[in-house]
Parts: C-alpha cells; structure tokens; sequence
C-alpha cells in the first residue's frame, strides 16, 4: 500500500515569536513530512524568514527535509481566507492544518495517519489539545474540556451523528484537524460566513464521516493574541453574554445555515435527513433574527419555537431560549 504524501497548511500573521518551536515540533514528527504550505497573511514582523531558516536547517541533522511553499499576502485575506489559500495549495494526500504558535507531539501525524489507513471513505480527524499558556506551561484544562465535549457526545459522534451535533455549533478546531485532500477540493469555495474548520467539519459529516481522537495531539498555546482562542466559560462569563446585543450573531447565524442549505443537496445529495434538518436549521434562525425588538414580545415566538424542539435540535436548547429573551438588539 502506497503511503499517502503529507501536507501541511500552516496560517500565519506576525507569528515570528513561536514559529520556531511550532516547526521543529513539525520537524521532530516520527512520521515526517513531505511539504508544508505557509500562506502569510500580511505579516510586517520576521515570520517567513523564520520559517525559511528552521526548514534550511532541518537538513543539518540528517532530518528529511520538507518541501517549503511560501504564499504571500500583500493585503490580508483573514483567517479563513488565508487558510483556505493554504489549504487549496497543498498537494498531499492528507493535509493536517497547523497554527503558527501551537506545539505538536511527536507522533501527531502517525496517529492521524493510522486513522485514516483504517477507513479509505474517512475524510477528517481531529483531536483534542493540551492548553498551555505563552511560555508552554499546561492550563488546568483540555480543549474538550473548554468545550464541552463529553463522553457522551463522543459516543454520538461515533455513531454517526456528527452532522446533527455541528447543526448545534462547532466542537472541533482546525489545529487539531487533518483531511483528505478530496476533502478540501469538496468544500471549496469556503463560505465567507463560516470559518474554516468549521465548514470542513460539517462537509466532512456527511461525506465520507470523521473520527475524533479523544487524546491531546497538540498543544495549544493562549497567549492573548490568538486569532482565535478558547475559552472556558464560569458563570460571570456566561451572564456577560447575555447583556450582549443580538442582532449580528442572529444574523450571522442564518446567513451560515443559508449557505449550508444551498450546498447541502450537493454535499449529501441522497440523504433527506440532512437536506430536511439544514432547511429546518435555516427556518429556526429565520425565527430568531425576526424576534421583535421589545423584550416582552418575545415571550409568545420563543416559547412557540420551544415547542417545536428546534431550540434544543439546533442549539444549545434552554441557554439559547434565555438569550433570545433577555439579549438586547
């Protein structure tokens, strides 16, 4: 059996402070690479050049020394644009997505690999992650941990319903992911109103399925400058989001389940469960951006959207029930 030709896509914006590290844990992998595809989104900083000198010197210690493609944005595209160029200009087989300022353990790679070798239909894995702070020191909880991934979703994921459960909101981050190329291909053109896993994600549910690793494979570094962080949420966190207006993430809401559904008969074009949940998603946040103004009018369309158990199929069920009542526009 062929071993499949492995990429990585690698996001970066004035990332020369971990770079480094982040790319001798690329280089150090028991399984190696064969390119990395750095898209560099307007960096004004010493980022490519950091990259160029940790690839150039892998060689020295007799390391297989990866391909360095370096893509370079003159005006920034953004996180998802920028991923997406990476993404799309990789050749491998498999494409494991990379953070400029994470960590990866030392058999990440072989571990996604073995996933993949067990199913040909598979077209993504993602992990958890160990949090660390700025100087690599762990945090006192996991990604999943942040996230509310259970066992109890695991075991739900795993017996297909991954496509019900992202309906609800996302569960895995791109620097944990690695997917077919297939895949890529699939999900291309990437919606401006989703972000990038999480669009691969959903594509991915219902195309060939994905397996979660319930393992750290990376570290995953908070530092206070994270394009995109994680946060483990108390209970003054969660009363601080209520006082938050509602307007832009309703509407943002439906214009990411309005691009699902106009790609969902192409993505699934023989499951009507799918095609019928997306259209029901889209009807559920049609009700909630349109939710009047004064707090006390709410009362009678929320309650009636209750009723119908979308809340719950496509949310996060009571939270969000409270949020449409109390959030101001």
């Amino acid at each position: 059996m062929q071993v499949p030709r492995i990429s990585v896509a690698l996001g970066t914006h004035n990332g020369e402070r971990f770079l480094g590290e982040q790319l001798r844990s690329i280089l150090d992998q028991s399984h190696p690479v064969d390119e990395i595809v750095l898209s560099d989104d307007a960096s004004r900083d010493s980022t490519i050049g950091v990259a160029e000198q940790a690839v150039a010197a892998a060689g020295d210690d007799g390391r297989p020394v990866p391909t360095l493609i370096v893509l370079r944005n003159d005006s920034p595209l953004g996180v998802t644009g920028n991923f997406a160029q990476a993404l799309q200009a990789a050749t491998g087989d498999l494409i494991l997505l990379c953070d400029q300022d994470d960590r990866w353990h030392v058999d990440r790679v072989a571990d996604a690999l073995a996933c993949f070798a067990t199913d040909p239909e598979l077209q993504l894995v993602a992990s958890d992650a160990r949090l660390v702070d700025e100087h690599g020191a762990p945090l006192p909880h996991s990604l999943f941990d942040t996230l509310g991934i259970d066992e109890g979703l695991l075991a739900r994921i795993a017996a297909g319903g991954a496509s019900s459960e992202l309906l609800k909101r996302n569960l895995f981050t791109g620097a944990t992911m690695a997917v077919r190329r297939e895949l890529v291909e699939r999900a291309a053109p990437f919606p401006a109103s989703w972000v990038h896993d999480e669009w691969l994600a959903i594509v991915a549910s219902v195309t060939g399925g994905l397996v979660v690793i319930d393992a750290p494979l990376i570290d995953y570094r908070q530092h206070g400058g994270n394009q995109i962080g994680v946060t483990k949420l108390e209970l003054d966190g969660k009363l601080s989001r209520l006082r938050e207006p509602r307007s832009d993430r309703n509407a943002r809401l439906l214009a990411r389940a309005e691009a699902l559904a106009a790609r969902a008969a192409e993505f699934a074009p023989t499951d009507q469960r799918f095609i019928r949940e997306v259209d029901e998603k889209v009807q559920h946040e049609l009700v909630r951006r349109d939710l009047p103004r004064r707090r006390v009018q709410r009362i009678a369309p929320v309650l009636g959207e209750w009723r119908t158990g979308r809340y719950s199929r496509f949310g996060l069920g009571a939270q969000d029930v409270l949020r449409d009542l109390v959030q101001p526009v």
